[in-house]
């Protein structure tokens, strides 16, 4: 499966797709980890997984372990966002470790390489 990864650094975000040969690195990450992002051409940058959605646009919500898809009770947070004070309602959301079945992987910047994500991303192309 191929992912959408999206790298958020400041107020910028880039997107770029990644290769099914190379996708297989992700799967069994979970929320909060780290990982070099040189094999996507991205050399000397570190990336932390923020988040993520799967094939049906189901949320990753750190608090549940594992792949599986839950219906779980929200009050607020990643999934629901509450119109009235005190309200909650059963949502479904993603647990928080990758699999074959997410589509897009949410990044941040944690360490900045030497040339700039838009020079990488455009020497690719």
């Amino acid at each position: 499966m191929a992912f959408k990864l999206i790298i958020s650094q400041g107020e910028n975000s880039h997107q770029m797709e990644v290769e099914r040969a190379e996708s297989k690195k992700f799967v069994g990450l979970k929320i909060g980890e780290e990982f070099d992002a040189a094999p996507m051409g991205l050399a000397g940058y570190t990336l932390r997984i923020t988040g993520g959605s799967d094939k049906n646009g189901f949320p990753m919500k750190k608090d549940v372990e594992g792949p599986r898809r839950i219906k779980s009770l929200l009050s607020g947070g990643i999934g629901f966002k509450p119109r009235r004070k005190g309200q909650r309602r059963r949502k479904t959301v993603r647990g928080n470790t990758i699999s074959d079945d997410i589509v897009q992987i949410n990044t941040v910047v944690v360490k900045k390489g030497s040339k700039s994500i838009e020079d990488l991303l455009a020497s690719e192309e």
